[in-house]
C-alpha cells in the first residue's frame, strides 16, 4: 500500500525529531524552512524534499502537519494566498500538532471544512527524544473519519495515540495538562529555592518530599536540575511554558470558568520569561528564583 505524502511545518527540537521518525518509515516527506536552515537541510540530506510556501507544500502532500509555537504561528501559515489552505483540496488532512487556543482550532476546522478537507488537532506529551523512536503520546481530536483515515500514520509516530472527540478537545486536554504541570514545576522550583535561603540542603528537602505523597515525575525533573544539575529532563522552553498557562487561562475565561490557581505560575513564568530565561528549560526556573532571592 503506497503511503501517504507527507508536508511538515515547523522543524523544531520537536518537529524535526519527528521528520526523523517519518523519513525512517519511509514516507515521502516535504518541509519547509521556517527558522532553522540547519534542520532543514538535515531533512533533505535524508531524503525529505523542500518546497518554498505553505501553499506549495499543501499541494504536493496528502496530510499537512504543523508543529508551531502559537496559535498566531498557526492562522499565520494556514490562511493568506501563499497558505496552506489556497493549497489544499478535497479529502487532504491537516493536523495541528502543537498547542493552541482551542477556539483558533475550531475556526480553521470549520474553513477546512468549507472546502471538504479535514482538521485535527493533535497536541504532543513526552519530549524529542520519544519522537525520534516513535513513542510519542498523542492527543487527537476530530471528525472520528478523518482521525481513522491517518491513525496509522499517527501510530508510526506515537506509542500512545488517543482520539479524544470533538474538534478542540485535544487542545484542551492538553492546555489543562500543561497547567498542572507548569504550576507543579513552578512551585518545586520556588521550594528549592526558598531552601537555600532557609539554610535548608536542596536534596534533603527532596528526600523528605519524595518519601510522601507529593512525588510526582515533575517533581523529579525539577530535581535534577536543583540537585543533580541537569536541566535538560524536562525539555521544555521557559518561553513556551508561559504561553501554554497563559493559553489556559484565556479558555478557562472564554468558558466561563475563570482560573483562580494559574496566575502564580503565569506570572511567574512571564517574570522569567522577560528577564533573559525564555529560552532556559522550565526546571531552571530554580536559577530564577534562587537569583531573585539573592537580589531580595
Amino acid at each position: 500500500m503506497t503511503q501517504p505524502r507527507i508536508g511538515f511545518i515547523g522543524l523544531g527540537l520537536m518537529g524535526s525529531a519527528m521528520c526523523s521518525r517519518l523519513l525512517d518509515q519511509g514516507y515521502p516527506l516535504n518541509v519547509i524552512a521556517n527558522r532553522s536552515r540547519e534542520r532543514v537541510e538535515a531533512a533533505v540530506a535524508a531524503g525529505a524534499v523542500e518546497v518554498t510556501s505553505c501553499k506549495a507544500l499543501a499541494e504536493a502532500s496528502d496530510i499537512v502537519m504543523l508543529c508551531v509555537d502559537t496559535s498566531q504561528s498557526v492562522e499565520g501559515r494556514i490562511y493568506g494566498d501563499g497558505g496552506v489552505l489556497a493549497g489544499l483540496t478535497a479529502g487532504k488532512t491537516v493536523i495541528d500538532f502543537g498547542t493552541s487556543l482551542p477556539a483558533s482550532t475550531r475556526k480553521i476546522g470549520a474553513d477546512l471544512a468549507a472546502i471538504g478537507a479535514h482538521y485535527l488537532d493533535a497536541p504532543l506529551g513526552r519530549t524529542p527524544a520519544h519522537a525520534v523512536d516513535g513513542l510519542l503520546n498523542i492527543m487527537c481530536a476530530g471528525e472520528k473519519a478523518a482521525f481513522d483515515g491517518v491513525k496509522s500514520v499517527l501510530a508510526d509516530l506515537g506509542e500512545n495515540v488517543f482520539h479524544l472527540g470533538a474538534l478542540g478537545s485535544g487542545h484542551t486536554i492538553k492546555l489543562i495538562n500543561n497547567f498542572f504541570g507548569m504550576t507543579v514545576a513552578t512551585a518545586m522550583a520556588e521550594a528549592f529555592a526558598t531552601a537555600d535561603a532557609t539554610g535548608v540542603d536542596r536534596e534533603a528537602l527532596y528526600n523528605v518530599m519524595a518519601a510522601g505523597p507529593l512525588r510526582s515525575g515533575m517533581m523529579d525533573f525539577v530535581k535534577a536540575r536543583a540537585v543533580d544539575g541537569d536541566p535538560n529532563m524536562l525539555a521544555f522552553a521557559i518561553r513556551n511554558a508561559a504561553k501554554d498557562v497563559g493559553y489556559y487561562a484565556t479558555m478557562a475565561e472564554e468558558a466561563g470558568a475563570p482560573s483562580q490557581m494559574s496566575g502564580c505560575a503565569k506570572n511567574a513564568l512571564e517574570s522569567a520569561r522577560d528577564d533573559g530565561f525564555a529560552d532556559r528549560m522550565v526546571s531552571e526556573m530554580v536559577d530564577y528564583f534562587a537569583a531573585n532571592l539573592k537580589s531580595g
